[in-house]
């Protein structure tokens, strides 16, 4: 695996987005399938490039030394949200009809707001993602 197929900045910063998922496997198999991804690591934590970026996958957990006060967990109410994932894209609609025939069961078709068009889906473990495009 090249080095540049994995998280790691040669320099500066880099954004990684963190999941925590109740079956390992079955997300990455998603960021793959459906989102077109490319897993560059199985293992846990599974590592998925999508687009400039990357998903890292991991079961959830207790406190550590290093996060001694925090649990790592699924989202416990699919309704309810604090962060998600945002994609922006060049052109929602292809990107929707293309993920749905893949498989992605999206909350609404893509709806116009104005300044942008989105809709949302949710991986397996039910993590809220953002499509969008800028108009």
């Amino acid at each position: 695996m090249a080095r540049d197929d994995l998280p790691n900045p040669a320099e500066g910063i880099l954004l990684a987005h963190f999941v925590v998922a109740a079956d390992v496997a079955r997300s990455a198999a998603f960021y793959r399938d459906v989102l077109g991804g490319t897993v560059v690591r199985e293992a846990e934590p599974a590592i998925v490039k999508l687009a400039n970026s990357w998903v890292i996958i991991a079961v959830g957990g207790g406190p550590t030394e290093d996060k001694p006060d925090v649990t790592l967990e699924t989202p416990s109410d699919p309704h309810r949200t604090s962060a998600f994932l945002n994609i922006r894209v060049a052109d929602i609609r292809a990107v929707y009809a293309q993920w749905c025939a893949r498989g992605a069961v999206f909350l609404t078709p893509p709806q116009d707001r104005g300044r942008e068009i989105r809709c949302y889906l949710r991986d397996p473990d039910g993590h809220l993602i953002e499509v969008g495009q800028t108009v």
